[in-house]
């Protein structure tokens, strides 16, 4: 069963986005998957292609533009 973590715009990196596994999902690095790169800014969520948790943003949250 997959869950939903849901993000405040500070918990993104500078490149918009999270890895997975995240501590914010409960989850060690040492038991779960490879680290994948997520890239959460671009439309609001994205969703691991190995344990399908999927991060959002939370209602209300905006991400500044990145250069």
């Amino acid at each position: 069963m997959s869950q939903v973590v849901e993000l405040l715009a500070k918990d993104l990196n500078r490149e918009g986005g999270v890895y997975c596994p995240s501590p914010k999902a409960q989850m060690e690095t040492w038991n779960t998957h490879p680290k994948v790169y997520l890239n959460v800014a671009k439309t609001g969520q994205a969703k691991c292609p190995y344990c399908g948790t999927e991060y959002r943003l939370k209602a209300g949250e905006h991400v500044a533009a990145h250069h």
